[in-house]
């Protein structure tokens, strides 16, 4: 009688070289040096001796900087980059970052603000001095989700003011970014968001009937009972909905408002780079010098000695010994695949992004990890991991993540706000689209809505509203503080 077995599930397991490998990837120089440290002091077959050696041919180095040999033959190409390994001490740019960084760090910190201080930001130009303290109370009585569930009739009795100059205050917060904040109900504050739409692009007029009176229907999601209510067809209100759920939000604190959303982690602080990369001025063309920093001086190998003596290890100790000598061999053979790693993938980063190393944002190649991974014959989880937590100094001296060369974004978003900043009068994202076209950057208008929205820039209607109202703030504010608005219950 034949039996049906069933056979393991074969899968390739990492090695132990591989996984130790990864795990050493994402470390950034400060944390691979307390690892580093860490097993020099635990592991007796471990040594580190004071000799330096080329990442790229291994020759013993005398002098600090980039290997005479290897860095000789790129001279002649100003697009290849030199490329070498050096401990924090031996930089070209020597700087005392525990000191100059943390004063000057903030200029490229955005700052990281909650939503009602961010509202109030904008409108605070708009408000007459007396309407501040109503929209300072609106705002700190939101919820999670941006909208006002404090009746009108209280506000106005608490402020001891007619009802009517409650709403106006509220009209000005709705129309604030992100917009439709402050609405009391989601309908509400997606009509707000179509009112706002049309000035900009048509929008289609059963969508306000729609909103305020299929809202339940819009949750179901079935074309055919909206089709059926508002008397079209399946696929018009296929349509219709499509249009909705791409530009309408009900909750408009889940949006992504500003350059830092309050529910969003705080972004990291870099004030100590992984790799510094710096212009050298001895050549007409600029070539690029790039330091990848080493946590240590020196080179980290097993100790000779001790694998001498481990032949002669008594026997109750061979065994404690021999994984010791393992680990040791394993971590330096890890360390020597880490670098090779690190130096291929940072020699082709900065040989593809040298004009945003040199010119800035503007200048951005869009690029993806897997893009990279395939050009250096990589795993694109390994280049997610040597690039995650680094940090890049720039020859302006500016630390930003090594991510950012990766944002494929980052330049169309650079020239929008060039445009707007340049605008003689407040432009729509349709004529944004259309100057952003004619300078080679074909992107739909609703992709310059959504980098809009990343960088905190109003839309052109309320832009011009705040322009106009601002010439008649009669008092200067510091925005960012709004507490003496709010008066205790």
């Amino acid at each position: 009688m034949l039996q049906q077995r069933q056979s393991p599930l074969l899968r390739q397991q990492p090695t132990a070289h591989l996984a130790q490998t990864m795990s050493l990837l994402e470390l950034t120089s400060g944390e691979l040096k307390q690892k580093i440290d860490a097993d020099l002091a635990s592991n007796p077959a471990l040594e580190l001796i004071d000799v330096r050696r080329c990442p790229h041919c291994h020759r013993p180095q005398i002098a600090p900087g980039a290997c005479p040999v290897c860095s000789s033959r790129l001279k002649d190409s100003q697009s290849e980059p030199i490329i070498f390994i050096s401990p924090t001490s031996d930089f070209s740019s020597p700087r005392n970052y525990d000191s100059d960084r943390n004063d000057a760090h903030d200029e490229w910190i955005a700052e990281v603000q909650n939503l009602p201080t961010y509202v109030f930001r904008q409108i605070a130009p708009e408000l007459d001095t007396a309407d501040r303290p109503i929209a300072a109370f609106i705002l700190t009585s939101l919820d999670e989700d941006g909208l006002l569930r404090v009746p009108l009739h209280e506000i106005a009795l608490y402020h001891h003011v007619p009802i009517s100059r409650v709403e106006e205050v509220l009209r000005t917060v709705q129309r604030s970014d992100p917009i439709g904040v402050g609405s009391q109900t989601p309908q509400s504050a997606m009509l707000v968001q179509l009112e706002v739409l049309a000035d900009s692009r048509p929008v289609p007029g059963l969508c306000y009937k729609a909103v305020q009176d299929g809202f339940n229907i819009l949750t179901r999601k079935s074309p055919e009972l909206l089709g059926r209510f508002l008397g079209i067809s399946s696929a018009e209100a296929q349509e219709l909905s499509d249009f909705i759920i791409q530009n309408l939000n009900p909750f408009p604190a889940r949006a992504h408002w500003g350059e830092n959303n309050q529910k969003a982690p705080t972004p990291p602080v870099y004030q100590h780079a992984d790799i510094i990369i710096s212009a050298s001025k001895d050549s007409p063309d600029t070539q690029l010098v790039v330091e990848i920093v080493s946590p240590y001086s020196g080179c980290l190998r097993v100790n000779p000695l001790f694998k001498e003596a481990l032949h002669q290890a008594p026997e109750d100790k061979t065994d404690e010994w021999r994984e010791d000598y393992e680990r040791a061999n394993l971590l330096v053979k890890c360390l020597q695949q880490r670098n090779h790693t690190i130096v291929r993938l940072v020699e082709k980063l900065v040989f593809h992004q040298r004009q945003f190393i040199l010119e800035g944002e503007a200048k951005l190649i869009p690029m993806t990890r897997a893009q990279l991974a395939k050009e250096l014959e990589l795993h694109e989880s390994t280049i997610s991991r040597a690039v995650s937590n680094k940090a890049v100094q720039l020859p302006d001296q500016r630390i930003i993540p090594m991510s950012r060369m990766f944002e494929r974004s980052l330049n169309v978003r650079t020239i929008m706000q060039e445009i707007i900043k340049s605008e003689e009068h407040p432009l729509s994202d349709a004529e944004i689209v259309t100057r952003l076209g004619s300078r080679g950057y074909h992107v739909a208008r609703r992709t310059v809505a959504k980098y809009r929205s990343l960088e905190g820039i109003l839309p052109g209607r309320l832009r011009n509203s705040k322009k106009k109202k601002s010439r008649r703030s009669t008092m200067p504010i510091d925005a960012t503080k709004f507490d003496q608005y709010i008066q205790p219950v």
